[in-house]
């Protein structure tokens, strides 16, 4: 069953794309750069740029966050991804989106600079559900996994 939310959506400056999905199959909304106040940025090995979008939403439902994370293609072609992984919005938040970008440094396949002009796909939107914990503190669970308190590999390589 597909799962819809009504999210109010503003265009915090003048002419910003309001994201869509692509196909009826996507999971994520592509979130565009606003940058009509300059012809492009260029984004170097190392360095990283905090590009607006020219949006902001407002999910109203605790329930809901957003979370902007990477294009793929971005990150395979050119090198970008997410300066903090990825960016969490709360159902509260009403600011404008905006999205750090970073180029990827010492890598012989990406070192001419990056483009990135008014209106380019810079990431993607996933609206998903919230899960809120209540904790029990306890002295011991009341049962062990399989895994116990195995770490990083702790399950095999392969």
């Amino acid at each position: 069953m597909l799962l819809e939310t009504e999210i109010e959506l503003r265009q915090v400056r003048p002419g910003a794309t309001v994201p869509e999905y692509k196909t009826k199959g996507a999971a994520a909304l592509d979130l565009c750069a606003w940058l009509a106040e300059v012809d492009y940025v260029a984004l170097r090995p190392g360095e990283q740029v905090l590009i607006p979008t020219g949006i902001s939403i407002h999910l109203n439902n605790p329930n809901l966050s957003a979370v902007i994370i990477p294009r793929s293609g971005l990150g395979v072609e050119e090198g970008l991804v997410l300066g903090n992984g990825t960016g969490l919005i709360d159902s509260d938040y009403q600011g404008e989106l905006k999205v750090c970008l970073c180029k990827r440094p010492n890598s012989d396949s990406y070192n001419a600079p990056s483009i990135i002009r008014h209106g380019d796909r810079i990431a993607q939107l996933i609206i998903t559900p919230v899960v809120r914990a209540n904790f029990n503190l306890v002295n011991e669970f009341s049962c062990t996994s399989e895994r116990g308190a195995g770490g990083f590999g702790s399950t095999g390589i392969n």
